[in-house]
């Protein structure tokens, strides 16, 4: 796997585009900013933080609440977080959608329910509904992070990056929003800056799984699996550790699949 993804990296420049569109493909996948609510069961935006059982009895425990009372604020942004965590995604965002009804101008329910569009693909909406939730004199930096994540899909990375820089303004020792920065990078084929601002994120007071399984995906990249998996095991137990592995064994197997078949099509789109 090192020698393929090595020659992945080191592709003709007319065929760049090639990983940007591959990295796009899994840009959901990959973007930190996108995760659940607070307090709540979440996704890390590469490896969940809790496990399948986790999730179920979360779904169910949240589930029971928000039946008896579908107003509840807490109840329906847990278990919209829940829902999300088990790839229920359409159900997740209807949840959401039931919530801003009831607490239209509440900032948490329409943050949360911008993230969980975003995560479904609905990125136009996601975009005006987190664009809702900002308070513009006192600008919150995790929905500026979220906004960028969003602006990253849609390919606007510039504009993106400039976000990342204005919420750092907001908590510059914040390490999301440098993992974020560093999944921008990724989503461009800048591994070399990636993994400086993933390396940088980690290195950070608060910096969590989250972010050390994104800077290991950056390095797996560029085809250092050993130490890829070193990082993506560190300070886990076992279990989470050899599920981590594996979850970078998929991702980079996809991405070394996807790239090859989008820059061969590129290729001969160009020659």
């Amino acid at each position: 796997m090192t020698s393929a993804l090595s020659s992945i990296r080191t592709g003709g420049g007319d065929c760049r585009i090639g990983f940007r569109r591959a990295a796009l493909l899994l840009s959901v996948a990959l973007m930190v900013g996108l995760g659940g609510c607070a307090k709540g069961p979440r996704t890390t935006g590469s490896i969940a933080a809790s496990t399948p059982a986790d999730a179920d009895k979360a779904t169910a425990h949240w589930g029971a609440r928000y039946e008896k009372n579908p107003k509840d604020k807490a109840a329906a942004l847990n278990y919209a977080a829940a829902l999300r965590q088990n790839d229920r995604m359409q159900q997740s965002v209807a949840v959401l959608q039931k919530a801003v009804l009831a607490h239209p101008d509440d900032k948490d329910v329409l943050a949360a329910f911008g993230k969980a569009l975003a995560a479904n693909g609905q990125l136009g909406q996601a975009l005006n509904i987190i664009r809702r939730a900002q308070t513009p004199d006192r600008p919150d930096w995790r929905l500026l992070s979220t906004e960028a994540a969003i602006l990253d899909q849609q390919g606007k990375n510039e504009e993106a990056r400039k976000l990342y820089v204005q919420a750092q303004t907001y908590a510059p020792n914040e390490p999301t929003i440098l993992s974020n920065l560093g999944m921008s990078y990724l989503l461009t084929g800048d591994l070399d800056k990636a993994e400086a601002s993933l390396r940088q994120a980690s290195t950070l007071p608060g910096a969590n799984s989250r972010v050390r399984q994104n800077l290991a995906l950056a390095v797996g990249l560029q085809g250092r699996f050993d130490e890829a998996e070193e990082i993506a095991t560190a300070e886990l137990p076992p279990d989470q550790a050899s599920a981590n592995v594996a979850y970078l064994k998929n991702m980079l197997a996809q991405q070394q699949d996807s790239w090859k078949k989008l820059q061969e099509a590129d290729c001969k789109k160009t020659s």
